[in-house]
């Protein structure tokens, strides 16, 4: 029996010495500590021994077996230290490495500007009105003074969803509902997207509009040409200066084309305003009379102006960019010049 307990333990420091991972270490407890393992079954042999010998082997059974169960705990710190040595080597970070920079996002370049010129006219008392994208052929054409069978239909490249229901393709319509929802004084602002059938360097299907409206008593061409001065003063340069041409809207009599002088070459001529010393900005004019009454105000009693502005147009001119595209495309490298 003690011969056999020699070669048990010879046995057992031999396989602890190849003991490198969890599964090794499991399988010497089975081996040797558990209920069927090797110590267990010298302890059943006990029985085949007198009653004199059996202390003492007994003794040297259980020393064994303690022996066996301390070399097993030693066994398991060690390994428990290597696993975490493995660990933190794994998870060890070069302090001395450059860190790694996430920079932050910015605004697009039409949110940059739509929020410019918002809060230029919030500063002249505008209040902001959206409405609706989807909007009827009442609303976007025939109470704006454009008949089924008016020419300036043809003026209009429409996206058709049903026979009277389409994309609006101006912002105007928002005029109509305020006037349908409010009475005079009326001082608004549109701002919104339109959609038109055209696509090219300075068109887009879709594009940003901002839509003005004031209607009071009194209310002249003179008025929207000074609100305009103080506009594109604030938006361009301080200089800049406004000039309004003839022109022809349904909505609107007299209508004009408003062109500010340009702010590149202070009106001398360059490549900007085509050497002539101008910049097309937008269009506008003097509410139509017929506007006014199809929304029940008396147009011998009140007037009123409406602008629209084209808020990617004013973005290409403020930044020089030369392809409206550029504005949809999502370029990094193009979105990321705008951050502040």
């Amino acid at each position: 029996m003690e011969q056999k307990m020699k070669a048990l333990r010879a046995q057992m420091e031999e396989k602890l010495s190849r003991v490198d991972s969890r599964e090794k270490l499991a399988s010497f407890w089975q081996e040797f500590l558990g209920k069927k393992g090797a110590i267990a079954e010298m302890m059943k042999s006990l029985g085949g021994l007198s009653k004199e010998e059996r202390p003492a082997m007994g003794k040297l059974i259980n020393d064994l077996k303690v022996q066996a169960e301390e070399r097993y705990k030693d066994c398991s710190e060690r390994m428990e230290q290597m696993e975490m040595a493995a660990r933190n080597r794994k998870e060890q970070v070069d302090i001395t490495l450059p860190a790694k920079k996430r920079s932050t996002g910015n605004l697009h370049p039409i949110t940059i500007v739509k929020n410019e010129m918002i809060n230029v006219f919030l500063g002249m008392g505008f209040e902001v009105f959206e409405g609706p994208e989807i909007e009827d052929d009442d609303h976007n054409f025939t109470r704006l003074n454009v008949a089924k069978d008016h020419p300036a239909r043809d003026m209009q490249d429409t996206f058709y969803i049903a026979e009277d229901i389409l994309l609006r393709t101006h912002t105007s319509p928002g005029q109509i509902r305020v006037m349908d929802m409010e009475k005079p004084p009326i001082k608004v602002l549109v701002p919104g997207r339109v959609f038109r059938s055209d696509s090219d360097a300075t068109h887009s299907p879709m594009f940003h509009q901002m839509e003005g409206l004031v209607v009071d008593k009194g209310i002249t061409l003179c008025d929207l040409q000074g609100m305009l001065d103080r506009f594109v003063q604030q938006i361009f340069d301080a200089d800049v200066k406004t000039r309004l041409r003839p022109s022809y809207f349904p909505f609107t009599e007299p209508s004009v084309e408003v062109d500010v002088s340009c702010f590149e070459c202070g009106g001398k001529g360059c490549s900007l305003c085509k050497h002539t010393g101008w910049i097309e900005v937008l269009g506008g004019g003097v509410v139509h009379q017929q506007v006014l009454r199809n929304c029940g105000i008396d147009p011998e009693v009140y007037s009123g102006f409406a602008f629209g502005i084209g808020i990617e147009r004013i973005a290409m001119l403020k930044y020089g960019i030369n392809n409206m595209g550029l504005l949809f495309e999502n370029d990094l490298r193009f979105l990321k010049q705008f951050k502040d």
